[in-house]
């Protein structure tokens, strides 16, 4: 059977194969190379969010078609056929008591209607009004009032679209935002996935089909971050880029500033500390800024004063038809420096040990929806813990998250939606250009960020198969030069002799599971094993090296002595025998540590996972297990060896500022 879906919104349908269908990469309105600056309120910018319930309809339809043939886009979702209130942001997934959208694959439709202020509909210029999603899982296209305004690929990055024209001719009417979400993960997509279509109609219904996936969290989809409309004039300040030098009585800032909508501008900018003296001005698209006695940006217990911002504020002023027209925009700027050694890894100049957690983005009911409650609780935790870093593992986190980083000082390696990345199809030129986009997005949105310090453009892939060489050689290289001030990494569990993507990182993240998916229940292998795997990275690449995984499950209140595998007992004594061997090995070339995982967290249903993974040291509801106090004790145990610290400090307080 073929399924017909439409090619771009608004031509006829056109029929495509079963398996394609489910995901469109329709031609046209794709989000371009455009600056993706947060949007902020400034004198010239306003802003408003669209959170709250949006009108909701999955499209149950056997072709999952129905939506695009009787163009759902074209008139309010209610008039065509149910809806059900769905709150945004959030995963769709856990909301209902409806078991069939616990694991649809599929479009589903949300809409929302808005009244905009008059005042951002008038003018001569009138101002620009833009459409943003923080992100929004999978496959996007966005209407509004009709009109198709943009389409994206992926799910954990923003894009956006200048809606001035289509909400400008009528002010006073509702403003309909329609958006269309496929989920689909195919071979080409980031993380890949595969649709399985089960055939057998002596044991499956007729089109039934599953999607499989080589990652093991739980594919929540919805939009998952916050809907913004906000403003600018009708020329801009379109993108800014910062980056700086340091030593102990002088930092330099560069800048580049593009301005999109009026050649006859001028630029001034001023830098401000956090008591709001300006401490360097400067003029111009380009130029640099000398900052004397600079207080620098240092992560979380590596300074008394953790990561200390600066306030860059731009001004714009241009002519545009005879109107003088004026756009403030204020970016935070954190100065630091990195660089890497054979050996180390190094902030401002000096040794830097990671000692940190893997997270995710999921909690009960809202899946991966973003929720300000649980992002405060977990850096509350974050701090508690001592840990000083965190891995976006596996994919790009809210930038509200990364805002956090920057402000507290927690050092982030940010990684892009490459995992699961096993199929031979998965290396392909396909599959290789949409990485190379991804990186783009990814670096054009947090380049400015003092918290992040390394890149990793993948998670376990099959760097053992010989197309891997060519594939991460060319993404680094892309990553590289899009960003030369930070370190590129991907995530690696292949074998170090066999590894093709190992000789263009910086540094080498390896994960292992020694004593768990390797000799289950066996303990006293870890000594051996662990040592021998950082022994033969390090003699083959001569690398700083960071163990980028390690742990074990634990079900709350399992109790076992001696220590079997699943109880809080084993989970402890795993993590003693990592340590005594990472405290050996991080005098030498061992640069970090990230426990996997800071709390436990949904997966697809299997034999192996009860309600999900629970490798966490915390629950999912984030309470702690017995090796929750074994990583606090060791974390403030490293933190404490600085001189820069004060006294080691042993209550179990909260450390907040």
């Amino acid at each position: 059977m073929a399924l017909a879906a439409p090619g771009g919104g608004a031509a006829g349908p056109c029929t495509l194969p079963m398996l394609p269908v489910l995901l469109l990469f329709l031609p046209g309105l794709a989000a371009g190379p455009a600056g993706m600056l947060q949007p902020r309120d400034t004198p010239s910018r306003e802003r408003r969010e669209l959170g709250g319930l949006w009108s909701f309809r999955a499209d149950l339809s056997p072709g999952r078609d129905a939506g695009f043939a009787q163009r759902w886009y074209r008139r309010p979702l209610r008039q065509t056929g149910p809806v059900i209130d769905m709150p945004v942001p959030a995963s769709f997934n856990d909301i209902t008591q409806d078991p069939s959208l616990e694991n649809y694959i599929g479009w589903v439709w949300y809409e929302k209607e808005v009244l905009l202020p008059v005042r951002w509909l008038q003018g001569e210029p009138a101002p620009r009004v833009v459409l943003r999603f923080g992100s929004a899982h999978y496959y996007s296209i966005v209407w509004v009032n009709g009109v198709q305004v943009v389409e994206h690929e992926g799910g954990h990055l923003p894009f956006e679209a200048d809606i001035s024209s289509v909400v400008q001719g009528s002010p006073g009417s509702l403003c309909r935002i329609t958006v269309a979400l496929n989920n689909t993960l195919t071979p080409h997509t980031l993380p890949p996935g595969s649709i399985q279509y089960m055939a057998d109609k002596s044991r499956y219904p007729k089109n039934y089909f599953v999607q499989n996936t080589k990652f093991d969290f739980f594919n929540y989809a919805g939009i998952h971050r916050p809907v913004v409309l906000y403003t600018t004039p009708a020329a801009y300040i379109d993108d800014i880029t910062v980056t700086t030098t340091s030593s102990d009585t002088l930092a330099t800032v560069q800048y580049q500033v593009s301005v999109v909508g009026s050649k006859a501008n001028s630029l001034s900018l001023s830098l401000r500390d956090q008591e709001g003296k300006v401490v360097a001005t400067g003029e111009g698209p380009v130029g640099e800024l000398k900052v004397f006695n600079p207080n620098l940006w240092w992560p979380y217990l590596m300074h008394k004063n953790p990561g200390y911002l600066y306030s860059l504020e731009v001004r714009m002023q241009a002519q545009l038809d005879g109107a003088l027209l004026e756009d403030v925009y204020t970016l935070p700027v954190g100065i630091r420096t990195v660089h890497v050694t054979s050996s180390q890894f190094l902030i401002n100049g000096r040794p830097f040990y990671f000692h940190g957690v893997n997270k995710h983005e999921d909690a009960d009911i809202r899946g991966k929806g973003l929720d300000w409650p649980l992002i405060v609780k977990d850096f509350n935790l974050l701090r508690w813990l001592g840990a000083n870093s965190f891995r976006t593992s596996h994919y790009p986190y809210a930038e509200e998250i990364m805002d956090l980083c920057d402000a507290y000082g927690i050092a982030v390696i940010d990684e892009s939606p490459g995992v699961g990345i096993k199929l031979p199809e998965s290396f392909g030129n396909r599959s290789l250009q949409h990485h190379l986009a991804v990186m783009e997005e990814l670096v054009r949105r947090d380049k400015n960020r003092p918290s992040v310090v390394m890149w990793s453009v993948a998670n376990e892939p099959a760097s053992e198969l010989p197309p891997a060489a060519h594939y991460f050689k060319t993404v680094i290289a892309h990553t590289k030069a899009l960003d030369p001030s930070r370190p590129v990494t991907f995530v690696t569990d292949a074998n170090y002799a066999l590894d093709h993507g190992a000789p263009y990182v910086d540094v080498i993240c390896v994960n292992s599971y020694f004593s768990w998916y390797h000799d289950p229940g066996h303990l006293e292998v870890i000594p051996l094993q662990l040592t021998a795997q950082f022994e033969n990275w390090y003699k083959t690449y001569q690398k700083p090296i960071i163990q980028s995984e390690y742990g074990a499950d634990s079900v709350p209140g399992l109790h076992s002595d001696p220590p079997m595998m699943f109880s809080e007992e084993y989970q402890q004594a795993m993590l003693r025998e990592y340590h005594s061997v990472l405290d050996k090995k991080r005098k030498e070339y061992v640069v970090g540590e990230l426990i996997w995982n800071f709390a436990d967290f949904m997966t697809n249903q299997g034999t192996t996972r009860v309600l999900g993974n629970k490798k966490g040291i915390f629950t999912r509801q984030r309470q702690p297990k017995a090796a929750a106090f074994v990583l606090r004790d060791r974390y403030w145990r490293i933190a404490n060896e600085s001189s820069c610290l004060p006294p080691a400090i042993t209550s179990h307080s909260l450390f907040l500022k």
